[in-house]
């Protein structure tokens, strides 16, 4: 029985590692309203379609900050991860959910979305980032929103986009 080369499974995991790093501060930097966060998901020169919008990573971040600003909230869920490393090059399939606070005519509504990204990661010799994204949706849903239980729960500590939101400035009491 041949050894295992521990050598290539090191170098598999950290590239696991710094992918699931690119994709989480894809979504932390979108939830939060922090383009910064966003693109240190992507390289420069990346490409991402996600069907409203085609085109380079930076135009693509301004796109969606653009639009969840006009939310009132926004969540995204990472599911499943899918990864495939082949050398300096990956692909992964990602599968997410995300909850948008959404106002049509004055009401709030929940939009929900379901779907997956397609994606090419690289490493270039500065980490493994996001090279090429195409986002997949796979159901979409709207309901009037409802939230009892946050009305009835005066102490509970509610998240916030950008610096003001407790994980930047984890002040502990």
């Amino acid at each position: 029985m041949k050894p295992p080369d521990l050598e290539a499974e090191v170098r598999d995991l950290a590239a696991r590692r710094d992918i699931n790093n690119a994709i989480c501060n894809y979504m932390r930097g979108q939830d939060r309203l922090m383009p910064e966060v966003q693109l240190l998901a992507f390289h420069e020169d990346a490409f991402v379609d996600c069907g409203m919008f085609a085109g380079s990573a930076a135009d693509f971040v301004a796109f969606a900050q653009g639009l969840l600003a006009t939310f009132k909230q926004s969540q995204h869920l990472i599911g499943q991860v899918h990864i495939q490393v082949e050398g300096n090059v990956a692909h992964g399939e990602v599968y997410f959910l995300a909850q948008h606070r959404i106002s049509e005519a004055g009401v709030d509504k929940d939009l929900f979305v379901a779907g997956r990204y397609i994606d090419r990661y690289e490493n270039r010799g500065e980490g493994w980032k996001i090279a090429k994204r195409r986002e997949l949706i796979d159901w979409a849903r709207t309901d009037p929103a409802s939230d009892s239980f946050m009305k009835e729960q005066t102490s509970l500590v509610l998240g916030a986009r950008g610096a003001a939101d407790f994980s930047n400035v984890r002040t502990w009491p």
